[in-house]
């Protein structure tokens, strides 16, 4: 029997949209000297609202402003005293939670069902998680004194914006630094929204500073002479470019670049979790996260039935407008975003690999990819080296274990893995040959704040959520401060 799902939208009045957004700057929502410019509906590729831009004078206001509470105010502030700030926006964002998810949805594209369950939770986790440790840090093993290190410049991209700006802003704060954060160009609502819960909760002004633009303004901040951190999650090109600009500036750098992670699936896995796992990590969230598992090894053994259970699967996916609580697939995030996986599709095929795409149909407007999986692909394929960033798996074979390593590590990237197998042996064995920063055992995409997360190879170095991306933000006794200070 066929079934019809009738449609169950999410009110995209919860969002409450202004028709303009301000930067965050010194503890208000002042005007930018930029242009304005508008945000698109990816689910309908129709203008949302629009914001103010910033120009480099503004980042220098709002660097000016972080040290100045960071000096005055914040470094002052007993960690007992920080962490209940963090606590109060972890309860703002839970009490808004499910605007910002209809926010972040209608933002970034992503399904109603991916921010409602885990964007936001996982974000007001991280603020309650890191609240707790603000008044603890003689506990991280960095001496009984660790030292904050002062003014962090931040540049988060635009798949999992809310999430993100979490990510880097609490740990700052509850390691005593003070934060000026850029947001993508094309996702900037949920941290502008953010910023109203950071306002209600009191912060001191020029603690959090919220600055918006293109590129140019996140160069301008991460270059910036009175920065002592920069953190940086974005496209591995960027990275190189700030790696190189910030050599022997003496700053703390945190890169967290892109990914080509592996699923490596064994003929003794658990196929139906395997296959979840894998839907799970590629194509629920579009494969618009830098740990998607883009790329799928399957013992040769079990890989025609387990790419024909795999495609049934698949072929169940619905679809459709990111606000549809029916939707698994929602809308791609940017034009720019969907010609890019576009030209990686047409390479494979080009390319020679097999090409298999669900047939369920897409709407007629906005920025749409169906499902798709490559088979009979090479390592040598650009859709098995490159990182494609959208809901399109690429799929070899392996015969061996040692096989199945060398080509999970054939890739510039190292930042995720996933093993699918009965044996806790080989599970073991296979996670200390990989070389990626997560690695996932009989699942994938889980996070926790207290886990640390951050990759190898050209996926970055640093690490961001636990003790290490607590550590991130501080000075240990023994280590000498930038520019001597």
């Amino acid at each position: 029997m066929d079934w019809e799902y009738a449609p169950a939208p999410e009110s995209p009045s919860i969002a409450a949209l202004k028709d303009r957004y301000l930067p965050f700057i010194d503890g208000k929502f002042v005007e930018g000297h930029g242009d304005d410019v508008k945000t698109i509906d990816p689910s309908e590729g129709e203008p949302l609202t629009s914001y103010s831009t910033v120009t480099t004078e503004d980042v220098d206001t709002a660097v000016k402003a972080a040290r100045r509470a960071y000096e005055r105010v914040w470094s002052r502030t007993s960690g007992a005293d920080r962490g209940k700030y963090l606590f109060r926006i972890a309860r703002g964002i839970a009490e808004r939670a499910r605007e910002l998810a209809v926010v972040e949805s209608l933002d970034n594209g992503k399904p109603i069902k991916e921010s409602r369950d885990f964007d936001v939770p996982t974000a007001a986790q991280h603020f309650f998680y890191h609240a707790g440790w603000a008044d603890k840090l003689h506990h991280l093993g960095l001496g009984p004194e660790p030292r904050s290190l002062g003014v962090a410049g931040q540049v988060i991209p635009w798949n999992f914006p809310l999430l993100m700006a979490a990510w880097k802003i609490a740990p700052a704060l509850a390691a005593g630094n003070t934060v000026v954060i850029k947001p993508a160009e094309t996702t900037p609502l949920s941290i502008l929204v953010l910023a109203e819960i950071i306002a209600d909760a009191d912060l001191p002004p020029g603690v959090v500073n919220i600055v918006t633009g293109a590129g140019g303004i996140g160069s301008a901040l991460v270059n910036h002479p009175d920065l002592d951190k920069v953190a940086f999650t974005g496209s591995t090109a960027v990275g190189r470019r700030i790696a190189a600009e910030l050599a022997g500036t003496g700053r703390k750098v945190t890169l967290e670049l892109g990914g080509k992670g592996a699923n490596i699936v064994f003929e003794d896995a658990a196929q139906d979790q395997a296959i979840e796992g894998i839907v799970n990590g590629i194509f629920f969230n579009q494969g618009q996260v830098c740990c998607a598992g883009s790329r799928l090894l399957v013992q040769e053994s079990i890989a025609e039935e387990f790419l024909d259970r795999l495609k049934a699967r698949v072929e169940t996916l619905r679809v459709g407008h990111p606000l549809d609580k029916n939707t698994d697939v929602g809308a791609i995030n940017s034009t720019m975003q969907l010609n890019k996986i576009n030209e990686l599709t047409e390479a494979g095929i080009a390319e020679g690999a097999e090409v298999w795409r669900s047939s369920c149909p897409l709407p007629d407007k906005g920025y749409y990819v169906a499902p798709t999986i490559f088979s009979e692909a090479t390592q040598s394929m650009r859709i098995a080296r490159e990182e494609i960033f959208g809901p399109v798996l690429t799929t070899v074979t392996f015969r061996t274990p040692d096989e199945a390593i060398a080509k999970a590590n054939n890739t510039p990237y190292g930042l995720s893995a996933g093993i699918w197998t009965e044996k806790g042996s080989r599970a073991m064995g296979m996670a200390a040959a990989l070389r990626a920063g997560v690695i996932w055992d009989n699942t994938f995409n889980r996070f926790d704040p207290a886990a640390s997360f951050g990759g190898y190879k050209e996926s970055g170095y640093g690490r961001e959520g636990g003790p290490s991306g607590m550590a991130a933000y501080l000075h240990s006794d023994d280590e000498p401060l930038a520019d001597g200070k």
